[in-house]
């Protein structure tokens, strides 16, 4: 049962960091010395949206299991 929850842990943890990795946005060279960057305040539509949802229904999932192995295990 451990290691079930052990691989699930695992799985969600690349799958939220590939999410992760997917919405960056502006992150050139420009932009981290100080470039000008003007799309800050823009709304998220289609993809992206969906993107930020996931990410947080992926962190909530990634958290409860922590939890649930942590009441497993301790």
């Amino acid at each position: 049962m451990q290691t079930l929850f052990y691989v699930i842990q695992i799985v969600l943890a690349i799958t939220l960091i590939g999410v992760i990795l997917l919405q960056v946005k502006n992150a050139g060279l420009g932009s981290s010395f100080g470039g000008s960057d003007a799309s800050i305040y823009t709304t998220r539509r289609g993809l992206d949206r969906v993107l930020y949802q996931f990410t947080i229904v992926l962190a909530v999932v990634f958290v409860v299991t922590s939890m649930i192995v942590l009441r497993v295990t301790g």
